[in-house]
This record gives C-alpha cells, structure tokens and sequence, in this order.
C-alpha cells in the first residue's frame, strides 16, 4: 500500500462469471432472494441445504439452478469459483469462509460483511444494461431507495433509446 489512508467504499466490479461455478451453502429467504439474483448472471449454480426455500425448490425444478439436499461438507467446495456461505449457523460460515480462504475460492459470507470478498450491490438490469448499488454494506435503506428510483426511471422510460 502506497499510502496509509482510510478507503471508503468499494469499487465497483463487473466480472464475467456466466460459466464460474458457484456454490451457495445455504437455502433460507437470504440465499434465496442471492440465488435468484445470480441465476440472471451464471448458469453453474450448485445449492447444498438439507432444506430449501419454495424458489429455491422451483429454480431447480426449472434447471436454473442444481439442488443438493444435504448437509454441508467440504468437498462441496471444490472447483467452486465463488461461494456464498447463507446458512443460519455463524460457526458453519465461519468454516466455510476458512475452507475458501485456504482454498483461494472468493466467498461471501452473508452474516459478516467482513468475510467477504465481494458484496452482493442492489441490481437493476434492463437487456444489456446493469446498474450495482452498493454502500459498503453500510445502508441497505438508501441502496434499496436509490434502486428503486432507477427501477422507476426505466420504467417511465426515461432512458429508453
């Protein structure tokens, strides 16, 4: 580091991830609204829960998404090239997050913002256009408020060619 300085904010990264692997540990309302999200950008997803939420369940069914029903153990993170650890369990996340750690694999860790290597930014997406709202995890009030105000401008059509 050249200078010893506060950084404020993340800076914003659009990765090409459509053939990356992804593992989600986890299957609840969090990991669900994530995995929905990512199914719009990758199309190897793999979810290992012993239980899962109804979208999840559908995303599946529908071949969005792979769903193993089962408990979390390491070997379900191998050839991952994200993971997302979404398990109600802190100690879990926490091992997962180690696990990754050693294994070089970028996790996000929904339960400590500070284990993760990338944040999951309010999204807005229209055809070719995606917009990523993140506050550094900081105020999730005003990144939803500022989404939906883009929502509604694409909505009135205020952007449209």
């Amino acid at each position: 580091m050249m200078k010893n300085r506060e950084l404020k904010g993340f800076f914003p990264f659009f990765a090409d991830i459509r053939d990356k692997k992804t593992v989600v540990i986890g299957a609840g309302k969090i990991a669900s609204r994530r995995i929905e999200t990512m199914t719009q950008f990758c199309a190897n997803i793999v979810v290992v829960a012993p239980e899962a939420t109804d979208r999840v369940l559908t995303l599946a069914e529908e071949g969005w998404i792979t769903f193993r029903q089962k408990t979390y153990d390491r070997e379900d993170l191998f050839g991952a090239d994200l993971v997302l650890a979404a398990t109600n369990d802190p100690k879990l996340n926490d091992e997962i997050h180690s696990v990754c750690k050693c294994l070089g694999i970028w996790v996000n860790v929904c339960s400590d913002q500070q284990k993760c290597d990338f944040q999951f930014p309010g999204i807005v997406k229209q055809d070719e256009i995606v917009i990523g709202i993140n506050a550094a995890g900081t105020n999730h009030k005003k990144v939803k408020k500022i989404r939906e105000c883009v929502e509604e401008a694409f909505a009135k059509g205020e952007w449209n060619e």
